[in-house]
């Protein structure tokens, strides 16, 4: 190799020792082998060389760019391995830390109380039972012994729809009944189920909401009387709030849908608000026999069959469980609120008999 490829080469491999990162390396590669650089521009003087040097140069100048690529791609490789040193240094972690905080999601109050009745009555032979909100008058009304002149309706008004369902008007419903309905008209008795969902009525402050949520539920067999319902109710209510002897009473009242019909108290403490104590009573829930008009609109013979109906405010029984004194906060979605009051997903209701 002549003096001037050996200068040539001393100066290349001093310049790329110096490159400290990838940038200045490649500024290297480009002043020596790029599309101007010296070493491109000795190939292209070739033509200048005296015919019997000509191939003997060439060789020369490419044995030397083949030399520095082979330098260039050595310091390219520590500069890689210091890049990469630096980084893991920089990004090392700690794992003697404590873990970040996991914001984990919960369960709202209102789906862990449908959970919870669902597992209660679940263990008593109970079936879940759905059906539309939007539902036909005559379901709604009509078949639950209410028609358009009852009294009733007044306390159930509710939002009408456009159209009609079979000639009758469009309803969102007011209760779950009207599942009650379907089943009954669809399934030949013995029926046992409950009927949580939202229902409608145009209410709306503290404690009322235009929509929320009830859980309806029927037995029908043959031979069913009060003391089923009275029996299957108590050991609702006293495995629901968790009170082995929670005090009830059942007091009559009237529905239109059930003869005889009850209100049925809890015992409360009307001063500190707790269940279960004190001398005070609190109505939770109504019930009562399945009246025999209903059965027969649904045509079901009264006189070989008879049942027990009863319904609650899903909403009602939670706010008393958990001390909530708003209803309006179930809907308002402040993670705080929900964080306090809802589940852990990982702690499903289970099946128990009784308390």
């Amino acid at each position: 190799m002549s003096d001037d490829l050996l200068a040539l080469q001393a100066e290349a491999e001093a310049a790329i020792a110096q490159a400290a990162d990838p940038r200045a390396l490649d500024a290297v590669r480009v002043a020596f082998m790029g599309k101007q650089g010296r070493i491109t521009g000795l190939l292209r003087s070739l033509g200048q060389v005296a015919p019997e040097e000509r191939k003997a140069r060439g060789a020369a100048v490419n044995a030397l760019r083949d030399g520095l690529e082979g330098v260039l791609s050595a310091r390219q490789s520590v500069i890689d391995a210091a890049a990469l040193e630096a980084r893991l240094a920089a990004e090392r972690m700690d794992v003697t830390l404590p873990p970040a905080p996991e914001v984990r999601g919960s369960i709202h109050p209102i789906s862990r109380t449908m959970e919870e009745m669902t597992a209660i009555f679940g263990s008593m032979g109970f079936t879940v039972a759905e059906g539309p909100e939007v539902e036909a008058d005559w379901y709604n009304f009509g078949a639950l012994n209410i028609p358009a002149h009852h009294s009733a309706r007044s306390d159930m008004d509710t939002f009408y729809l456009p159209g009609d369902h079979e000639g009758y008007p469009l309803v969102m419903r007011t209760h779950t009944s009207s599942v009650q309905i379907i089943s009954m008209l669809s399934e030949p008795p013995p029926l046992r189920l409950i009927v949580p969902g939202r229902t409608y009525r145009a209410d709306h402050d503290a404690t009322h909401s235009p929509m929320f949520h009830q859980c309806e539920g029927i037995v029908l067999d043959r031979g069913i009387t009060l003391a089923h319902l009275k029996g299957c109710l108590t050991d609702f209510l006293r495995s629901f709030f968790g009170i082995a002897h929670l005090p009830i009473r059942f007091r009559s009242s009237y529905f239109p849908f059930t003869e005889p019909s009850m209100e049925v108290d809890i015992g409360w403490n009307r001063r500190t608000g707790e269940i279960g104590g004190g001398g005070d009573w609190l109505e939770i829930l109504g019930s009562g026999m399945v009246h025999p008009k209903v059965l027969a609109n649904c045509g079901i013979d009264p006189r070989e069959w008879q049942g027990f109906a009863f319904g609650m405010g899903i909403e009602r029984v939670t706010m008393l469980k958990h001390g909530i004194s708003d209803l309006r906060l179930f809907y308002e979605s402040d993670i705080r609120w929900l964080k306090h009051y809802g589940a852990s997903p990982f702690q499903p209701a289970t099946l128990h008999e009784g308390v």
